[in-house]
């Protein structure tokens, strides 16, 4: 089982999650939506599209910006459409099930 974690909670929990660049993208059905919040920044990726972020909120803080998704990835990125990686501390941990 794979799982995110910030400041003592999980917040993302599935069997296997899609890796792209060395990020592990969770399906969006696997978050603990009461700990995310969406933020107003974007940016930009060349060959996947514009990402939006989640600010994650756990035990009471705030980490901002900590989570993001292609709501509308191009083409080459469609299979991470939706799915939520994360950075700014959330750690990733667990082994990825079998298919």
């Amino acid at each position: 089982m794979m799982r995110a974690i910030w400041n003592g909670v999980v917040i993302a929990e599935t069997p296997r999650t899609r890796v792209v660049e060395g990020n592990h993208y969770f399906p969006p059905e696997s978050l603990r939506r009461e700990h995310f919040t969406e933020s107003r920044t974007r940016s930009l990726c060349p060959w996947k599209g514009v990402a939006r972020y989640y600010d994650v909120t756990a035990d009471g803080l705030t980490n901002p910006d900590a989570a993001w998704y292609y709501p509308h990835p191009v083409f080459l990125a469609r299979r991470i459409g939706n799915h939520v990686a994360f950075w700014h501390g959330v750690a990733i941990e667990g082994t990825q099930e079998q298919a």
